[in-house]
Order: C-alpha cells, then sequence, then structure tokens
C-alpha cells in the first residue's frame, strides 16, 4: 500500500466547485471574443470616413453607441444620401435588440444597483453571448466583463485608427474600402442565425431590403426590412 498523499486545507478551498469553470478558460475565451470583434472597429472607421462623417463624430459614436450592427446601419444609410432621423430610426430600432439581452442579463449576473448604469453600455450580442455560456454567476460577471472591456477599448481604437488611415488615403472608393462596412456587417451576423426561423427572417429581410432599395429614399428600407421578424414569426405560428 502507497502513501496517503494529504490534501492541505488552502489546497482545498483553491480547487473549483464542480460546477465553476477555472477563471483562465473564462478570461482566455472572453478576450478571444473581444479582440477578434474589437478589431473590426477599423472597417467602420473607414466606412464612417468614406460617408463623409469627421473623425471626431465617428469616435463619438463608437464611445456613446456602441453597438456595431446599429453603427454600420447609421453610417451606411448616411453615405446613400438618407435623412439623418431615417438613418437613426433605423439603427434604433437595430439596437432594441440590446434591452431583451439586459433583461436576461440583469437576472443572471446580479450586478448592484450602482453597477447596472455601466454594465449596461456594455449589452451587446458578444457579451451576452459569452456571459451565457458560463454555467455560473461568478464566471458569468467575469466573463462579461472582459468581453466588454477588451471589446470596447479595441473597438474604438480601431475605429480611431480606420477613421484617420481612411482620411489619409483620400477616397475609400478608389481602393475598395467602401465595401469593407457591409463585408464586416455581414461577417459578424451570419454566427448569430442558428436556427431555421432566424435564416428565413435574414432572408426575407434581405429581400425587402434590396427589393425597396431603388424606389424608397436612403434608409427607409432598413425600416421596411425590420418587418422581416414579425411575418415570419405570424407565418410560423399559423403552421398547423
Amino acid at each position: 500500500m502507497g502513501e496517503k498523499q494529504l490534501v492541505t486545507e488552502p489546497e482545498i478551498r483553491e480547487r473549483p466547485k464542480p460546477d465553476e469553470r477555472p477563471r483562465a478558460a473564462v478570461v482566455r475565451d472572453a478576450l478571444g471574443v473581444g479582440v477578434a470583434v474589437g478589431l473590426s472597429g477599423f472597417a467602420f472607421g473607414v466606412t464612417a470616413a468614406g460617408a463623409g462623417i469627421s473623425t471626431l463624430q465617428a469616435c463619438v459614436l463608437s464611445l456613446l453607441v456602441f453597438t456595431g450592427a446599429s453603427q454600420f446601419a447609421l453610417v451606411g444609410a448616411l453615405a446613400a444620401g438618407g435623412n439623418p432621423f431615417t438613418a437613426a430610426a433605423g439603427a434604433f430600432f437595430l439596437g432594441t435588440r440590446n434591452a431583451f439581452y439586459g433583461l436576461r442579463l440583469s437576472q443572471l449576473l446580479a450586478l448592484p444597483r450602482t453597477v447596472r448604469p455601466f454594465a449596461a453600455h456594455w449589452v451587446i450580442d458578444e457579451t451576452t453571448a459569452v456571459a451565457l455560456a458560463q454555467p455560473d454567476r461568478k464566471s458569468a460577471r467575469l466573463g462579461f466583463t472582459v468581453t466588454g472591456l477588451s471589446l470596447y477599448a479595441l473597438w474604438n481604437l480601431t475605429t480611431l485608427l480606420g477613421a484617420l488611415g481612411a482620411e489619409a488615403i483620400g477616397d475609400t472608393k478608389a481602393w475598395g474600402l467602401d465595401a469593407a462596412g457591409p463585408a464586416v456587417f455581414l461577417a459578424l451576423l451570419a454566427p448569430m442565425l442558428k436556427t431555421a426561423t432566424e435564416r428565413a427572417v435574414a432572408a426575407l429581410a434581405l429581400v425587402l431590403g434590396l427589393g425597396f432599395l431603388p424606389v424608397l429614399p436612403a434608409g427607409v428600407p432598413v425600416l421596411i426590412a425590420a418587418l422581416a421578424a414579425p411575418v415570419v414569426l405570424w407565418m410560423k405560428g399559423r403552421r398547423p
């Protein structure tokens, strides 16, 4: 018989509970998401500059709005000559999904009241996905914080670099950089379409948006495309 190994009290305390995820694994995954998506701010900076938005305006948008899809929708509508109010309305509707994320995260994270207003600014697709993927509240809080902090810092930094770079090279269309925004937008959207219903909504929204693009003012087709979700859900509810 071999000698029994004694486990000291500190070692017992340091062992993670069965339902807890190791801290290093949470940080690694959160940083991976934050860095990968945060670098896309460069494309937004380039797109904003191509739409005639100044570097200061682009940076303020990233600092205060901080939701990629809404930001791309706003500058895209402005670049097409759309009315600023219509462009803002389209961006607003895209951003309303974050309110529903917040309802779920408020229960999961259970943050102190003093912290909630600041945390609400980081409630986006990526932070929500990382937080919900964790098995316990402690890991969810850590994943949310690391993802939000890394993504917010990189998104704003690369927005500045993209806008400054676009101003330096001049006409972004001559370099083909005007396609960077839509390409990144699709890259961010594609991984979210996991179910048949989500793919149907995306397909119908695409048809509506492109179909009304030649006949309606810029920015309005985005609002029409927003009707895809209730239409698909209504049709799904009518199935026997």
